[in-house]
């Protein structure tokens, strides 16, 4: 957890994503997601459309998450086993806090789609260092609820896409490092 005397370079060298099978009570409250989702919203933003938008999902919501998500998937996929059924159910019912990031691309915009795309990354990644701000954990995840179609009109357009599920709360154990990119070998120097 992030220490609030630490700088702003040990706030972003802390963070870490959490799985979120393994987070647990406390999430935000109303104020510390309000505060959460306001800085995620604070991103480059070329031309200031807001080409993102944030779907948070109550707790009271999660039983029709999981509902939406296992029909979704039997629909596509009949044959689907027990087992994938339960990852589905699994899936809608983890961590205490969930915020489905939808990108909303402005077509009749002059700015290219591959930058809007970069602000919606940009909102997702300051979502999860502000929840780390707050003492919390996040969890940034896709897979094939992000790219059904039946799921995503339940949250959006079909103009739109969704960008993640970002799951947070606590964490239920210590989380362990991971390795991370030796930087030697993807930072170099333009012309030298």
């Amino acid at each position: 957890m992030f220490n609030d005397t630490a700088t702003p370079a040990t706030l972003l060298a802390t963070r870490r994503s959490g799985k979120p099978r393994d987070m647990v009570a406390p999430g935000p409250d109303d104020a510390q997601l309000r505060r959460i989702l306001a800085a995620a919203s604070r991103v480059p933003d070329h031309g200031k459309l807001a080409p993102w938008r944030f779907v948070v999902v109550g707790a009271d919501r999660r039983d029709a998450l999981s509902a939406l998500l296992t029909s979704a998937y039997r629909a596509e996929k009949p044959e689907a086993g027990r087992l994938e059924i339960e990852a589905m159910d699994q899936f809608a019912r983890q961590a205490p806090t969930l915020v489905v990031v939808l990108f909303s691309a402005k077509r009749e915009s002059k700015i290219p789609l591959w930058e809007q795309e970069l602000s919606t990354g940009a909102a997702c990644m300051n979502l999860l260092t502000a929840t780390h701000a707050e003492g919390f954990v996040a969890g940034w995840l896709t897979g094939w609820p992000a790219y059904n179609r039946t799921v995503r009109d339940a949250f959006g357009g079909q103009q739109e896409r969704i960008a993640g599920f970002i799951f947070i709360g606590t964490p239920s154990r210590p989380q362990e490092e991971r390795p991370r990119p030796d930087l030697d070998a993807v930072v170099s120097h333009w012309g030298g």
